[in-house]
């Protein structure tokens, strides 16, 4: 299980040093791609096959399951960390995410997020100022 919150910053060749104890649990090679919410998702391979599989199994049918589809699947991309832990974020998802200097690299159970320093600062308080609302909202909680 993915848990904290660590900050870094992107060099000028678009890498960033993923934490230590995130780079056990990741493995040899993971699966970065589009988030929701202007993040970017990396996800350790076996996790990555689960969500595959429930794409997959959307109906074909439906214009929304072809979209969510085509930008999860054409936005991934498979990484490895370097010898000083380092991981190139391609650029394609560098823009998708707004991402220029400084990062934020958020554990969220079975995967990563990867933010923006600005927009992780944005999200995290609005999801902090409603965080009773949010818990009274779902059901088991």
């Amino acid at each position: 299980m993915f848990l904290g919150e660590y900050q870094h910053s992107i060099d000028d060749k678009g890498r960033v040093i993923m934490p230590a104890r995130f780079r056990e649990q990741l493995g040899d090679s993971f699966i970065i791609t589009r988030g929701l919410d202007g993040c970017l998702f990396v996800y350790p391979q076996e996790e990555w096959a689960k969500l595959a599989k429930e794409v997959q199994s959307l109906p074909l049918a439906k214009r929304d399951a072809r979209a969510f589809s085509r930008l999860l699947f054409s936005g991934a991309a498979e990484l490895e960390c370097d010898k000083q832990g380092r991981v190139s974020i391609p650029s394609l998802l560098r823009e998708y995410a707004q991402i220029n200097k400084d990062v934020v690299i958020v554990g969220v159970s079975e995967r990563l997020e990867i933010w923006a320093a600005e927009r992780w600062a944005e999200i995290s308080r609005d999801i902090l100022d409603r965080f009773e609302e949010l818990a009274e909202k779902l059901e088991g909680f």
